[in-house]
């Protein structure tokens, strides 16, 4: 009884004491700079559920990716719901995934898409910002107190500012997002597939060039491969957010942006509130060991 008592005690100390837990692999803090509403939406390439939850301008919330995680975010924007999330009428202007809040299969194009890949066990992860699929917002992509390469990845300017007209997609005259050439023209050159399969025929367009003045460092197209290797638990996902000026930094379980209107409604979780919540249930044991 004596030692079962030390031993949980121990555990409990070290709760206390704010020794970390590798129970999530990465934690994604999702931000949204833009000035309106956006949706985003999450999909996995291993058995972890889509998801999918409304985010108001200036809010932040985070996603805990467990160890192996693959996957891609986007935002949908131009939303609209049925009562409680469902399916009723449902709708997006991009990035629609599905009639319902949780994303039920991968995102209608164009989106600009970030991609992940979570290391095991603490090894290296792979993530980058895409634009093969097309745009809709601008994406900043940051990793915190990371080791390795780790740049922060994304956009610097807005491409629907510069969409080339016979890209466009247009609502109520307002450029919403920009079409990539392969999904408009359908052609092996702009696709890079047939005779353009090979890494050394598949060139930049100036269509793809276009997207790269936009968003440098982002792929812009199949034969642009621009993925980053870093180490990290917390990556900062920020929406319409230029990776030249991304406002927001994370430190001690909250973020911090520079833009008032963006730093209202962070989700922080403080250090020891946590510890509390980990010590409860070997406070039962204890209580039971006690007994």
């Amino acid at each position: 009884m004596a030692q079962n008592f030390c031993i949980l005690l121990c555990i409990f100390i070290i709760l206390v004491s704010g020794a970390k837990l590798y129970v999530n692999a990465a934690n994604f803090t999702l931000v949204n700079q833009c000035k309106e509403i956006i949706w985003p939406g999450i999909t996995a390439h291993n058995n972890y559920s889509a998801q999918g939850f409304t985010l108001q301008p200036g809010q932040t919330t985070s996603y805990n990716a467990p160890d192996g995680w693959s996957g891609r975010l986007w935002a949908r924007t131009g939303c609209s719901f049925g009562k409680n999330g469902g399916s009723d009428n449902s709708t997006c202007q991009t990035g629609d995934c599905g009639p319902s809040l949780n994303c039920t299969r991968l995102s209608s194009l164009p989106i600009t898409l970030v991609e992940f890949s979570v290391g095991n066990n603490g090894s290296v992860d792979f993530y980058d910002v895409s634009l093969v699929d097309g745009f809709n917002v601008p994406v900043a992509v940051q990793p915190v107190d990371g080791k390795g390469n780790c740049s922060t990845v994304g956009c610097d300017g807005d491409l629907r500012d510069s969409c080339p007209s016979e890209l466009a997609v247009k609502s109520n005259g307002k450029v919403t997002a920009c079409r990539s050439a392969c999904d408009v023209f359908n052609t092996d050159e702009y696709c890079c597939r047939g005779a353009f399969s090979d890494p050394a025929a598949c060139l930049a367009t100036n269509y793809s060039r276009s997207f790269k003045q936009a968003c440098p460092a982002a792929s812009s197209y199949g034969g642009d491969t621009l993925t980053v290797t870093c180490s990290a638990s917390e990556y900062i996902v920020a929406f319409c957010a230029l990776r030249n000026k991304i406002t927001c930094t994370y430190h001690d379980h909250k973020v911090v942006c520079t833009n008032t209107s963006a730093s209202k409604g962070f989700k922080a979780i403080p250090g020891s509130w946590w510890s509390l919540m980990l010590a409860l249930p070997f406070t039962s044991l204890l209580h039971t060991f006690l007994l």
